[in-house]
């Protein structure tokens, strides 16, 4: 499954009791659809996503980043800490591809080793099978 969003906060790396690292971050997908009544009706899904391939990824996933992911979505439960149940939908991302995004975190990309923007889904090199 695809999904493209923005980052609604920098990403975080977590480790687990395992000792895995993971990064975690969370992403807005915006909508829009006419009622029956002809008026536009915003609509915003918030996924809650982990990423456990490389961490080196976090460097380059800020706030407001428009990104494109794949992966496959799961859903959780929990009971909160006012004794009410909770439950959210979590994207478990396997590629991320980066689109567009400020001058600042264009150059923060361009620190990044050649490595770590395959990893992110943008490549800089010329090396073209064709």
């Amino acid at each position: 499954m695809n999904i493209i969003g923005r980052l609604t906060r920098d990403a975080q790396i977590r480790t687990t009791p395992q000792d895995k690292q993971v990064v975690n971050f969370s992403v807005a997908i915006n909508d829009s659809y006419k009622n029956k009544q002809g008026e536009r009706v915003e609509q915003s899904t918030y996924l809650d996503c982990s990423y456990w391939i490389s961490t080196s990824v976090a460097k380059v996933l800020k706030k407001g980043t428009l990104v494109e992911l794949t992966g496959r979505v799961s859903t959780r439960a929990w009971m909160g800490r006012d004794g009410e149940p909770k439950a959210g939908l979590n994207f478990h991302t396997s590629q991320i591809k980066l689109h567009g995004g400020s001058k600042k975190e264009q150059s923060v990309q361009a620190d990044t080793t050649p490595e770590e923007q395959v990893i992110a889904g943008e490549t800089t090199t010329d090396n073209l099978p064709f």
